[in-house]
């Protein structure tokens, strides 16, 4: 269960965090959440594909790293083997929370930032630290704040991409049958991804408005990235001759 408290310099001047990559420090995972904007950085390492949540029938973006539960083919070693790593994934063990502050009277929601205390990341001898030895915040925490900014909006321009996705119509459900080299199987059901040939249908305006909101850029890398499924499967190949 994560203990997410408010970040401040009294309470967490000696907390350091590890920035190794594995799977004792939660890692392990097959796909994240991502957000258009990151779709282009995303596009050269991962597949993006989309899935819908059971619970509540929205659908999000995800970028993929295996073909299981808790199967990352991306962790070697203490490292995240790709030049990018997500940032959903890049962010822990900080999260953003509401709070209700008061100016000049009047009260607002502020965000600020967080961190998961029962995160294994977080200890006090090894890492990069959160604060300077004579107070403010290191170059490390700003850059996490900042990450955290980035997401925050960026899932914000997601809902409305998605949104622009279904109204179009251009998203629909796909089955793939992966053969491993030891005649192992997988199959990859509940995702979703663009409808090539109701893209190549939609006229002028609706490409232009979609082209003025970044959408048809983030569309393309998505089709894109598609073609990473096989760097997938070699890597589970990998695996499977040690």
């Amino acid at each position: 269960m994560a203990k997410n408290v408010l970040v401040n310099s009294i309470d967490h001047q000696d907390l350091k965090v590890i920035t190794e990559r594995s799977a004792n420090f939660g890692d392990n995972l097959w796909y994240t959440l991502t957000f258009p904007s990151e779709f282009r950085s995303l596009q050269a390492y991962y597949p993006i594909f989309f899935q819908k949540d059971v619970n509540t029938g929205k659908f999000h973006a995800l970028a993929l790293f295996g073909f299981q539960n808790e199967e990352n083919l991306f962790l070697k070693d203490g490292k995240w083997d790709a030049g990018y790593i997500p940032l959903t994934i890049a962010r822990q063990p900080f999260s953003i929370g509401i709070h209700k502050v008061s100016e000049d009277g009047e009260e607002k929601m502020q965000r600020m930032l967080h961190i998961d205390l029962d995160n294994p990341r977080v200890n006090k001898s090894k890492g990069e630290a959160l604060f300077l030895e004579h107070g403010g915040n290191t170059p490390y925490l700003d850059m996490m704040a900042d990450m955290l900014e980035v997401i925050h909006h960026g899932m914000l321009d997601s809902q409305e991409f998605i949104e622009s996705l279904i109204e179009l119509e251009l998203l629909e459900a796909f089955t793939a049958d992966i053969t491993l080299q030891d005649g192992s199987k997988y199959q990859m059901v509940g995702f979703y991804t663009i409808n090539e040939e109701k893209l190549n249908e939609l006229n002028g305006n609706v490409l232009e408005s979609l082209n003025k909101k970044g959408y048809l850029q983030a569309i393309y890398m998505a089709l894109a990235s598609q073609a990473n499924v096989s760097h997938l499967i070699k890597r589970k190949n990998a695996t499977l001759s040690h």
